[in-house]
């Protein structure tokens, strides 16, 4: 398969997937103005059914513990430093409240632009070893790239950020797929111990998002257990998803 068809393969299943679940969000999110405390634990529970049922596994299968888990500590570290970089804002007045959940979302973004290039990479050599297991893939990691998308339209919006604004963020997490995409198509054969790595480090960098800001979010905003039935029915949506995935 050209290069070039493979690339576009990667961007399109990126760009779509979290483009696509970042439109949801907005519509449904803006139109039937659900409990923010709810749709954070559901973007929670989703994030935690990818991290643990699929990233951590695969990063393991790819290029065992080690690698995997040192590629999860590396993820964590990245987030850490980030908070650090861009300070923690409170949420006492609403604009403190606004600049929060945008920070939230951006860096959500990051972690799911930052796991897009090895699933890139995934999609990259799977096509240039076989175009229609290489296909097949791409519409899963799309599909299961639609809840990610969702889990960062959702604090964006929350920020009060224009629509279009929100939307157009959620378009660009999907990029970096392409790019691994162009990476895997040129290499044809990655290293399992950088893949494990790379898939170990997005799972760090989500797992951090999901307990530092998107859970202790829910729950300040919770009114009775919504919070706490959000982030298990979002398991739920993100378990079914991969369940499919696999199917």
């Amino acid at each position: 398969m050209q290069l070039g068809m493979v690339v576009l393969i990667g961007l399109v299943a990126g760009v779509l997937g979290t483009g696509g679940g970042g439109l949801v969000a907005l519509l449904t999110h803006r139109r039937m103005k659900l409990p923010l405390s709810g749709l954070l634990g559901v973007s929670a529970g989703v994030m935690l059914a990818v991290v643990f049922s699929e990233l951590i596994p695969e990063a393991i299968e790819e290029g065992g513990f080690a690698f995997g888990m040192g590629g999860l500590l590396l993820g964590v570290l990245l987030m850490l430093l980030l908070d650090f970089v861009l300070p923690h804002m409170h949420m006492s007045g609403s604009t403190d409240a606004n600049s929060r959940f945008v920070r939230v979302g951006i860096l959500m973004g990051l972690g799911i632009a930052l796991h897009n290039f090895p699933e890139g990479l995934a999609i990259g050599t799977s096509l240039m070893h076989d175009p229609s297991l290489g296909m097949t893939l791409a519409v899963v990691i799309a599909m299961h790239n639609f809840p990610e998308g969702m889990a960062m339209a959702i604090p964006l919006s929350a920020g009060q950020l224009p629509a279009l604004k929100v939307w157009g963020y959620t378009l660009l997490a999907g990029v970096p797929m392409g790019l691994g995409a162009f990476a895997g198509g040129v290499l044809g054969r990655i290293s399992p111990n950088a893949l494990a790595l790379g898939l170990g480090f997005a799972a760090g960098a989500m797992l951090y998002i999901t307990c530092d800001e998107l859970i202790p979010g829910a729950h300040e905003h919770a009114e009775g257990h919504s919070a706490t039935f959000g982030i298990v029915v979002g398991v739920l949506i993100g378990v079914a998803i991969l369940v499919v995935h696999h199917h």
